[in-house]
């Protein structure tokens, strides 16, 4: 690799950011792209070949937010019911151009741990995320709402060890938030010699 690779590919890492939905812009992303970020994420890391990631992909993200919110609405009591987070999930995607829905598949290797399977899933959706800002499209991964209960996994029709790794919400936006770091990564690194 040379060092103009590098450049652009810690560029790209560097500047990544999320934006929330609500700061998108509502233009849409031609579908291409959608399915060229898909295609890198197919080329995560994976043990033995597991391939765990799979994707639902939304072309109409309100269609998904009308879903999420009665998932939502039917995961909690009457009591422990909110009308504004039902509210909030249900135009969560009024801006945004793409929404998808990011699961862990498991498969049939039981010898490979399922935190092998998560953390390739995980790469998966770094791998979008890269890619989406090396599109100048905007992302948000999303672990909100009712995304992680058990009424989400079973509105997929997900097996007992599949996991719902989250929504990602893609679109444009006009602008980025500033990234920071509040650890030195000094504090984060042991070096050995």
């Amino acid at each position: 690799m040379d060092s103009i690779t590098f450049s652009t590919i810690a560029q790209i890492i560097k500047t990544r950011r999320s934006v929330k939905p609500a700061a998108m812009n509502g233009h849409k992303i031609p579908n291409a792209q959608v399915a060229a970020l898909l295609e890198l994420a197919d080329w995560a890391p994976t043990h033995g070949f597991t391939e765990p990631w799979r994707f639902v992909v939304y072309e109409d993200p309100t269609v998904f937010s009308a879903e999420h919110a009665e998932v939502y609405k039917k995961s909690v009591s009457t009591e422990d019911f909110n009308e504004t987070t039902y509210n909030n999930l249900k135009n969560l995607g009024n801006k945004v151009s793409h929404a998808i829905i990011s699961i862990m598949k498991r498969g049939d290797l039981p010898k490979i741990p399922q935190f092998e399977e998560i953390a390739a899933a995980s790469s998966a959706i770094q791998n979008i995320l890269l890619g989406a800002t090396s599109l100048n499209i905007a992302s948000f991964w999303s672990t909100g709402g009712a995304i992680l209960k058990p009424a989400f996994k079973d509105f997929l029709e997900l097996g007992e060890e599949d996991v719902v790794m989250g929504v990602l919400y893609l679109g444009y936006a006009d602008q980025y938030p500033e990234g920071k770091r509040t650890i030195p990564l000094e504090d984060k690194v042991k070096w050995v010699k």
